[in-house]
């Protein structure tokens, strides 16, 4: 399975393996789609950075729209590591520890994924925040839509670590994970 495949999987409301989290990281591709375009459209004039530097911005954002279509992907695999989870069997002691721990390892791999989106979007929003400042003011709106699909990015990214926390019982690695999404 591919982005393409998620992003189809994200349009079919009857399909409920595919969620925010591989959403939020589409959204993050979709900025850095946006804004890309906007600095290729501010190369030859004076809007505040060089050519150089716009080149440099649009290869950084290729790189962050990569991870941050592979981080979509990624997400659904991690939910399905949580339904593969419960899906355990459960009738004697030992099938129940082999079933909570595998949960439990299953809600880390999901909190993971959407906090590395959330930090990937973030990146994106401090390149969109600078080109605000510095691009060409004829994209402005273009720009101000990958601003936002950012912070979407961010925002939903937050939510779905803090969704998964439930099913971690290990309070340091709970608390590790609230210290990350503060700091987004």
């Amino acid at each position: 399975m591919d982005y393409k495949d998620i992003i189809e999987l994200i349009l079919d409301e009857n399909n409920f393996t595919v969620g925010g989290g591989s959403s939020s990281a589409i959204a993050g591709a979709f900025a850095c789609g946006l804004m890309g375009m906007v600095a290729n459209l501010s190369t030859g004039k004076d809007y505040g950075h060089s050519d150089d530097e716009y080149k440099n911005i649009v290869e950084e954002l290729n790189t962050l729209k990569a991870k941050l279509l592979e981080g979509a992907v990624d997400d659904n695999k991690a939910f399905l590591l949580i339904k593969n989870a419960y899906k355990l069997p459960k009738t004697n002691d030992e099938e129940k520890q082999i079933r909570k721990k595998a949960i439990e390892e299953a809600g880390i791999a999901a909190a993971n994924v959407p906090l590395s989106n959330a930090k990937l979007n973030k990146r994106v929003n401090e390149i969109g925040k600078d080109l605000l400042e510095n691009s060409n003011p004829a994209c402005i709106t273009d720009l101000q839509a990958g601003v936002e699909f950012s912070e979407l990015g961010i925002n939903a990214g937050k939510s779905n670590v803090e969704v998964n926390l439930p099913l971690i019982k290990t309070q340091g690695i709970i608390d590790n994970f609230v210290k990350e999404i503060s700091q987004l």
